[in-house]
C-alpha cells in the first residue's frame, strides 16, 4: 500500500499561510533551501526545477494531491502544470475543467480516489496542501 504524506510549509503554530492568504512569512535561509530540496526534490515545482539545477529522479513521491487554493497560487502566474514530473490530482468542487490535460481534477468521492490511489502501486503520494 502507498503512503499518504500531508507535506507543506507551515509556522510553529500550524499555520500555512497568513490571514490574508499570503505565504511570504517561511524563511528563505539559502541553507534551509538546499536541505529540503536535497532531501525533497519532486517538491520542488517543476517550472524552478531547471533553474534551481535540480536534477535528480523523485525520491519520495510520484503523485501530488493538489486543492485549489495551492493550485491556484502557481495558476495566477500562468503555471497550469506546476509538477509534471508526477502524476497530478486538483480537488474541486468550484473548478468545473482542469486548466491543463496533465492535472486531473477530481470533483467527487474524494475519500474514494484516494484510498484506490493509496491501493495501487508506486511511489508515495504527497498531499500538498488542504483542509486540517
Amino acid at each position: 500500500m502507498r503512503i499518504l504524506t500531508y507535506y507543506v510549509a507551515c509556522s510553529v503554530d500550524g499555520f500555512i499561510a497568513h490571514s490574508d492568504g499570503s505565504h511570504d512569512g517561511f524563511s528563505q535561509d539559502s541553507e534551509y533551501f538546499s536541505d529540503l530540496f536535497t532531501s525533497f526534490p519532486e517538491t520542488v515545482p517543476s517550472h524552478l526545477r531547471e533553474v534551481m539545477g535540480i536534477h535528480t529522479e523523485n525520491k519520495w513521491f510520484d503523485t501530488v494531491l493538489m486543492g485549489r487554493k495551492t493550485y491556484e497560487i502557481g495558476l495566477k502566474d500562468g503555471v497550469t502544470s506546476p509538477y509534471s514530473h508526477m502524476k497530478q490530482y486538483l480537488f474541486s468542487h468550484s473548478i468545473q475543467q482542469s486548466p491543463d490535460e496533465s492535472v486531473e481534477l477530481v470533483s467527487e468521492n474524494a475519500i474514494e480516489f484516494v484510498r484506490d490511489l493509496k491501493s495501487g502501486s508506486g511511489k508515495g503520494i504527497w498531499q500538498s496542501a488542504g483542509r486540517r
